[in-house]
């Protein structure tokens, strides 16, 4: 046959179809999967053929690259396991025998890898490559744990088989089983460190989170590289995981692959975190439907949940047996406990496997006995798998049993301690849900607000955590105050059946802690709690928001406000029993909602509080004279003549003196007392004296848009404002204190903080001095937070009892320029402001305003100050 007959090479396809065949052939593998049932037989399929896919691709482009002979491609990481996300990266090796040397002195080599490697790229491959002999991969990964868990996952691509092969003869050939465990043990509690140790954040990533696909990926290296196995059904095979654990790893894993995969389509883009904005996509793709009781993101995320929490679960099962497999401490010494528990080198062991089937009263006893015996640091595989094998045991006649009742409440009361550990242990293995049936129906409830950043249940551990530490002594540095309450404080327990219950009935509509109250009630005639502590327990559960709110919301120089709490409360103790619970419940819901001011409010409240409770009538007369002569004092240590406050203090009502403490008091004498009638703005700053931020003096001829320009400057500057109060003397001046807060506060204290201090008394006073209209407030960005969970703007706008002052409250989501946007509503009213309380919770915003002024006596004009403040605080 001649030449000219035989059958053409068929010509390599173009970049721009090849990149049309990659990118069609995964809209077709994603659409598919987009219209079929969300199961997790639906996102092996996608996954595994989009591996598949680009599988086919790179082989294509090898044949075409001219490779050398006795390379190999290899793909690694998740790649290599055989699965790829919609959008993950496409990681590879190009292997080269150890004849090639290195290829970065050959410039031919270099050449035609490099092509190779942009070719991918030109086609659309998001690619990782690295390009290593033998002898490379195996001292890289000596180095690199990352590099030797890539490395673990191997998967012949196309080239040569017999360097492949040698390859992972070297690298297994490499591996220190035990190394390799201490290295990924410690890499995995980094992670879970970096994610607050808990499966339940309201914007989980479902890859690296605590209970997260990674968690069981980890498990799979660790198994691999210790030869136990490279699937659950081999790990079984060689008794490291029950059927029974296998079914469970099987399920979950293939849920979070699900929820992965649904992530990244609806996403476009690589995605693992569960971000606010994106859940209700994800929800509503999987079928979920949003109801007037139930939003189709809960539902979604209460199955996240439980799904990571039983892959937290076997994680920890499983990472023990192994590590008892490989370092041999499975057959350490063991020490006799009592006839059904076992110390194994500080861990709790059951005496048999079938322990808590053929004894259920050993459930709970797990934990009373964890937390009697001195040294445990936790339970041990065999006892946490035990545990796992037995939640169906614990059913409702386990619940009724007075025998676990009796040891649910020694458990809570056991003056050994360690409540905190013991129920966050019975949280982590189901026993706590499991024997109170009203707690498992908040583990994993999702809370839509904006100040929560923990689902139900972890805040309500955070709780019970915050409360037991005001009776330890190594942490009353913490909380002194509360500490020193705590010493006094009988019956503590008292307070831990508060905090599990205070927001137990969250999610089911209406009031919870009313709800909550009802349940805490029934707990306590089930667990046989005596009437007045269970009366004092009830009252804290339903009370529980109550102090918080008249701390920031109410006049605490009001002696009926504190007169109307102190009715409420009745006796120091319930008094002290709330307090307590109020700074533990506020510490427990986000690191940015609690503030020393906030402390500071709380505490003012108690003192005035328990003053009236011992009988302490207001007598304000001998009250502020106590206050003016502390002042007094404080003046004379600053060497002040006798009676230079007196011109300041004549200019001032009685209400100035009782809003202010004596500090303050001396503080305003000492820097006014030359300035009384100046017609310059005079501001001075210094360090709060409550330990956080600045507190500003202004003190001014007043105008109606002087707190508004204050506000304007504050804002400008990124500080927030927690409180504000505001007082006109009786010859026209205004004389306010802030307390502000700002992240450059804690810059300076340490460094040079008398220079923002300076900064602050002058640009403010630049600020003052200035005349012409108000800027327009700033719009500050919402953050995704906020998008997601947005506030209702609402304002209220009520009389007092002589109509003469109004109670302005204005709720709203958080956002900067929002005090000020306020504060010019105000001022173009001309509304006078006697007192402003600045909540933020979080990134919701409570503010009230006691204010006066001539416009708020016509309906038609409150009317319009409203409509204005409701469309300066719409987002």
């Amino acid at each position: 046959m001649s030449a000219a007959l035989l059958p053409a090479t068929p010509p390599a396809p173009t970049v721009p179809a090849l990149r049309a065949r990659l990118r069609d052939g995964k809209a077709a593998l994603i659409e598919r999967f987009r219209a079929s049932r969300p199961t997790a037989p639906a996102a092996t399929r996608l996954i595994r053929g989009l591996a598949r896919h680009v599988d086919g691709t790179l082989l294509h482009l090898w044949q075409h690259a001219l490779m050398p002979k006795g390379a190999a491609l290899v793909a690694v990481g998740g790649y290599g396991r055989g699965e790829l996300f919609p959008y993950s990266d496409v990681d590879v090796l190009v292997l080269l025998p150890a004849t090639h040397g290195d290829a970065h002195d050959n410039d031919a080599l270099k050449s035609t890898i490099g092509g190779f490697i942009t070719a991918c790229w030109d086609i659309g491959l998001e690619i990782g490559s690295s390009v290593r002999t033998i002898d490379e991969c195996v001292a890289e990964s000596e180095r690199d744990v990352t590099v030797q868990t890539a490395l673990l996952e191997a998967r012949f691509l196309c080239g040569s088989r017999r360097v492949f092969d040698e390859f992972r003869r070297a690298h297994l050939a490499a591996l220190d089983p035990a190394a390799f465990l201490r290295a990924k043990t410690l890499e995995m509690h980094q992670r879970h460190t970096k994610y607050e140790d808990t499966p339940y954040s309201l914007e989980p990533n479902c890859k690296e989170s605590p209970g997260g696909l990674r968690d069981l990926q980890t498990v799979i290296w660790i198994a691999r590289a210790a030869r136990l196995g490279k699937t659950w059904t081999a790990l079984a095979a060689n008794g490291m995981v029950t059927p029974f654990e296998v079914k469970q790893l099987q399920r979950n894993e293939g849920l979070l692959k699900l929820i992965r995969a649904r992530l990244h389509m609806v996403a476009g883009r690589r995605e693992d975190r569960l971000v606010f904005d994106l859940q209700t996509a994800v929800a509503e793709s999987f079928g979920y439907q949003s109801t007037r009781e139930r939003r189709a993101s809960e539902a979604l995320m209460r199955r996240y949940y439980w799904a990571a929490k039983a892959v937290a679960q076997l994680n920890q099962i499983l990472m023990l047996n192994i590590e008892e497999q490989i370092q041999g401490t499975g057959k350490s010494p063991m020490r006799p406990i009592n006839d059904k528990f076992l110390d194994r080198g500080g861990m709790l062991e059951v005496v048999s496997d079938d322990l808590y089937q053929r004894d259920p009263h050993a459930i709970l006893e797990t934990f009373v006995t964890y937390q009697q015996t001195v040294g445990m640091k936790g339970l041990s595989a065999r006892t946490l798998r035990a545990l796992y094998n037995s939640r169906d045991v614990m059913n409702g006649a386990f619940r009724r049993d007075p025998v676990n009742r009796a040891l649910f409440m020694q458990i809570l009361i056991n003056p050994t301690g360690r409540q905190t550990h013991a129920f966050r242990l019975m949280n982590q293995t189901s026993v706590l849900g499991r024997h109170l049936w009203v707690f498992r129906r908040i583990v994993g409830q999702m809370q839509h607000d904006l100040f929560h950043v923990y689902t139900v249940d972890q805040h309500i551990l955070m709780v019970l955590r915050n409360v037991r530490r005001f009776f330890i002594a190594e942490h009353a540095h913490e909380y002194p105050f509360c500490s020193q309450l705590g010493a006094q404080f009988e019956r503590p327990w008292v307070l831990y059946v508060a905090a599990l219950f205070h927001d137990v009935a969250k999610g089911r509509g209406g009031d919870h802690s009313d709800l909550g109250g009802v349940e805490v009630r029934r707990f306590c005639r089930d667990h046989g709690i005596a009437r007045e502590d269970a009366q004092l327990i009830e009252f804290l559960v339903r009370e529980h928001l109550t102090m918080s709110r008249i701390a920031q919301k109410e006049d605490l120089s009001d002696a009926e406000v504190i007169e109307t709490f102190a009715t409420k409360v009745k006796d120091p103790r319930t008094l002290t029993a709330l307090y307590l619970l109020t700074v533990a419940d506020i510490r427990g819901t986000s690191p940015k909602v609690w503030n020393a001011w906030k402390g500071k409010l709380l505490e003012d409240l108690y003192r005035a509080t328990l003053r009236a409770l011992g009988g302490a009538k207001p007598n304000v007369a001998a009250e502020l004279e106590a206050r003016k002569q502390e002042a007094l004092h404080v003046l004379n240590l600053y060497s002040l003549l006798p009676g230079v406050q007196q011109p300041l203090w004549d200019t001032l009502e009685l209400s100035y003196f009782v809003r202010h403490d004596a500090a303050d008091i001396a503080w305003h004498a000492r820097s006014l007392y030359r300035h009384v009638d100046t017609r310059i703005p005079v501001v001075r700053a210094r360090l709060s004296s409550v330990g956080e931020g600045l507190q500003v003096l202004v003190y001014a001829p007043d105008r109606p848009d002087l707190f508004a320009r204050i506000c304007g400057y504050f804002d400008s500057a990124g500080f927030n404002i927690l409180d504000a109060k505001i007082h006109t003397t009786t010859i026209g001046y205004a004389l306010d204190t802030f307390q502000v807060i700002s992240q450059h506060v804690e810059q300076y204290v340490d460094v040079a903080y008398r220079d923002l201090i300076s900064l602050v008394e002058i640009q403010l006073s630049e600020a003052l001095a200035a005349d012409g209209p108000l800027p327009e407030p700033s719009r500050g960005r919402l953050s995704r937070r906020v998008k997601s969970f947005p506030v209702t703007p609402r304002v209220l706008l009520k009389p007092d009892e002589r109509a003469q002052r109004w109670l302005l409250s204005v709720s709203a989501s958080d956002r900067s320029g929002l005090l000020y946007a306020i504060a010019r509503v105000l001022a173009r009213h001309q509304l006078n402001l006697q007192l402003a309380k600045v909540t933020t919770l979080g990134e919701r915003v409570e503010d009230t305003f006691l204010i006066n002024g001539a416009s708020l006596q016509q309906n038609r004009q409150q009317i319009a100050i409203e409509t204005e403040l409701l469309d300066a605080i719409a987002p």
